[in-house]
Parts: structure tokens; sequence; C-alpha cells
């Protein structure tokens, strides 16, 4: 279902539901990750939900936190951002011991063209879009790979989604970009 016309980036608040059939396929970064192949069968095969709460702390620092389950009720991973470009550390129970940061930044500030395209204009607050970036702590996980992503809205089969790209460094320099396309339930 597409996202509501009114909706844009200064509030991302509510549920969606990854649309499998308009994303891209994830596996091979999940392969990248050290995520096992039973795993990755499973989150292919399964529905993933997201419950978004978006919101500004009484700093005036805009929050965006994500839970995620999959089909079955089943607990998936959590997104925890806070856009003032701080790295903090997570432990991940799929992707490991992770760094990531986030912020909003200009258009033309974002180095990867592929995160640059098919922008509508409520992807934008005062001129910026949602950049997040996370890595493998590799000291604690072992593995290493990193993964820039933006986030907003884009005209998807002619209608406005909740969309993010994804820009993908796996441990022997491959690079993949993909997108990530999700149905607004409510």
């Amino acid at each position: 279902m597409a996202a509501p016309a009114e909706m844009t980036t200064r509030d991302i608040s509510g549920k969606f539901t990854m649309n499998k059939t308009l994303s891209d396929d994830s596996d091979e970064i999940l392969r990248l990750q050290g995520v096992s192949w039973f795993t990755r069968k499973a989150i292919a095969m399964a529905s993933v939900y997201l419950s978004v709460k978006h919101y500004k702390d009484e700093n005036g620092i805009e929050h965006i936190d994500i839970d995620q389950t999959v089909t079955g009720g089943i607990k998936g991973t959590s997104e925890y951002r806070v856009l003032d470009w701080t790295e903090r550390p997570h432990e991940d129970h799929v992707f490991g011991a992770v760094l990531s940061k986030s912020r909003r930044v200009p258009l033309a500030e974002v180095e990867r063209e592929w995160l640059k395209k098919d922008w509508e204009d409520e992807s934008f607050e005062n001129g910026e879009i949602i950049y997040t970036c996370a890595k493998s702590d590799t000291a604690k996980s072992g593995r290493t790979w990193s993964s820039e992503q933006t986030w907003g809205f884009e005209q998807v089969n002619g209608e406005k989604r909740y969309t993010r790209h994804v820009f993908f460094e796996g441990p022997k320099g491959e690079v993949i970009e993909i997108r990530l396309v999700y149905d607004y339930s409510e």
C-alpha cells in the first residue's frame, strides 16, 4: 500500500511491511555480513514488519526507533537511530557487533550516486535527507563490512513508497547496491 500523500520524513512514524516483490534481493548482503544460510532462508520466506517511532527528544534531537518483527511475531532486529552523527555501538542478534551513526545531510554531500537517485520532495526536511552509516565492529565480530543508506519516499510503479537505498561494501571490497521498498499499513 502506498504511503499517505501527506507523509514526509519529518515524521515517518507508522507501520510498514517490506515488499519483497518490489525490493531488491538482500541475500548476498546478508551472506557477506556473516548471516547463516539457515537464517537467510528464514528471512527470505518471512514477512518483515517495521514499527517506526520518529520523534525529537527534549534537546530537539531527532530519533527514529524501529522494531522489526517477522512472520509469526518473531522479534527481528531493532534500530535506534539518533540523528546527531555520533557513532554508537549496537549488539545485534542477526548482524553481531555493529557501529552506526545517522544524520540529515544535503543530497550534494552524499558521495554515492546510487544513494542520491529518484527521491521525492517529501524525502527532504529543510533540504536534507536521512543518511545512515553502519559497519561491523570488526574487533568484536571478526567480520568486516560497511553500509551507507538514504531513507525517504519515491515513486514505485506510480505509487509513493517509503524506501531505503543501500550501498554495501563487503569484506573483500564487494559492492552491492539495492533498494528496499516498504508498504505502508498504518
